[in-house]
């Protein structure tokens, strides 16, 4: 099977393309840059917000993997509308090369309460993507525990860094993080996985926790005991992800939506997926070991 992964050297995109590769498939690559890819796989440069590339990329694809976010600081106008655009540009490409699958990496979305403009322009190109073809499938994810994803970079660098963490009134919400390798899977298998079409479904962990809790498992496995002051009282996102934008040393651009999302129960409608592709979740605490483990091949944690 011919398949295109968008976002090929991003967190998801390349660690997907090693697994398609060895599943047998012919593999294509769509980014905005020359980047190092596994042997084997057709780099295409291209921008799915401009539209550049597409074209190319998509002929003769069976499957296209949508790994595109476009939450980078941008002079072409906000997230939501950079995100829309590339959505609609796709879609557009797609059927006019007949592609048969699209697979969308969206988020978790409450199911109650305020929906976060992040996770409501997730959403929105769910929606978008799932009208391109009657096979496509979405799924949702809430944090994932990868060495390389930026959500739960964060949260590492925050035990890290502060002697005293200082949480707002989200550290009460829960929601059920889920292990990169199992997300992988997920994806993988959804290239040639039957009555999948015209869904979307939630993809989770075994252990739901709160925000407070996963960033307390994540102390214990870093072997630190940070002291926290819980502001039960005080939500206080734009100032607490601009603080923890500066100590992670990531850009506000990207932290601040991922923050804003963390204000409500993140949870997954049912297990559904669990079942349709028979993927068994790994725990929470080997996903986070296993995360720190390969985090220090290349950098150093401290206290471990």
């Amino acid at each position: 099977m011919k398949i295109l992964v968008t976002g090929i050297s991003g967190f998801v995109g390349s660690r997907l393309a090693p697994r398609l590769l060895a599943d047998g498939h012919e593999l294509r690559g769509l980014s905005r840059r020359t980047v190092d890819v596994d042997a084997g796989v057709e780099l295409i440069r291209g921008d799915a917000v401009s539209g550049e590339g597409l074209a190319t990329a998509l002929a003769g694809v069976d499957v296209a993997y949508y790994l595109i976010h476009s939450m980078e600081p941008s002079a072409g106008g906000s997230f939501a509308e950079r995100e829309w655009r590339a959505a609609r540009n796709c879609v557009r490409a797609a059927r006019q090369a007949s592609v048969r699958r699209i697979v969308y990496l969206g988020g978790l979305v409450p199911t109650s309460g305020r929906t976060s403009p992040h996770l409501a322009s997730r959403l929105a190109v769910e929606q978008i993507l799932l009208q391109a073809t009657d096979d496509s499938v979405a799924f949702r994810a809430s944090i994932v525990i990868g060495a390389r994803s930026r959500s739960f970079r964060l949260l590492v660098r925050l035990v890290e860094r502060l002697p005293v963490l200082l949480v707002p009134a989200w550290h009460e919400h829960r929601t059920a993080p889920i292990d990169e390798r199992d997300v992988i899977e997920y994806l993988a298998r959804a290239a040639t996985a039957p009555r999948l079409g015209g869904r979307s479904l939630d993809i989770a962990g075994p252990d739901v926790v709160s925000y407070g809790e996963l960033i307390g498992l994540i102390g214990d496995a870093m072997l630190l005991d940070r002291p926290t002051i819980a502001l039960s009282r005080l939500t206080a996102t734009p100032i607490a992800s601009r603080i923890s934008s500066l100590i992670a040393g990531e850009q506000w651009e990207l932290i601040g939506p991922l923050m804003e999302s963390l204000e409500s129960d993140l949870l997954p409608r049912d297990r559904e997926a669990e079942q349709l592709l028979a993927v068994r979740p790994h725990p929470l605490r080997r996903a986070i070991e296993r995360a720190l483990r390969e985090w220090e091949q290349s950098e150093r944690l401290k206290a471990r």
